[in-house]
């Protein structure tokens, strides 16, 4: 339908259910590093989990309450971005993200969310975007200082994961500093 580039042969696509298949093996690539700080991993196990996961996200597409993107690189999806929570009338949005190993360390993450955070902020009128991410992910917490985000506080062993209560940081950044922000252009 589309891609938007971001750079070095990496582009950002809809993440659609008729994608299950390619999502799966993906997933399959990313497991052990995205099952480490997020439950997504665990939610596709199998086609039917994947067809089912990305079909969510197009029925909140279509309620306009979220939606997901991935991330291609070359050609192979390696990773992607969403927004878990978009709240149009309060003017409210969380973005998340995850990547499999091979495609770390390049950026992409941080170019793919501030697509995201500039259609939500300048297309949308979005007044906050949010990010939580576990304290023990600091990969994702410097994608969060890469945007310009604020870290505005930690709820105390609020997240549930893999046995083990996770401290979870929520960071934002408020539309009058996105736009004064540099390099927030898609």
């Amino acid at each position: 339908m589309f891609a938007i580039p971001l750079g070095n042969g990496a582009e950002l696509r809809p993440l659609e259910p008729w994608r299950a298949e390619e999502f799966l093996v993906h997933m399959d690539r990313a497991r052990d590093l995205v099952d480490e700080h997020i439950k997504l991993a665990a939610a596709v196990t199998d086609p039917v989990s994947a067809h089912a996961l990305l079909t969510s996200y197009a029925e909140k597409q279509a309620a306009d309450s979220g939606r997901i993107y991935g991330i291609w690189l070359d050609s192979t999806l390696v990773g992607g971005v969403l927004f878990r929570i978009f709240d149009a009338a309060t003017g409210n949005c969380e973005v998340g993200c995850w990547l499999e190993p091979a495609a770390t360390g390049r950026g992409l993450v941080t170019r793919a969310a501030r697509v995201l955070i500039d259609w939500a902020v300048e297309e949308r009128g979005m007044h906050r975007v949010e990010w939580q991410v576990s304290s023990a992910n600091t990969a994702s917490i410097e994608v969060a200082r890469r945007l310009g985000m604020t870290r505005d506080g930690v709820l105390r062993e609020s997240y549930p994961h893999r046995g083990v209560r996770q401290d979870t940081e929520i960071w934002s950044v408020l539309a009058s500093e996105w736009r004064t922000l540099p390099d927030t252009a898609g």
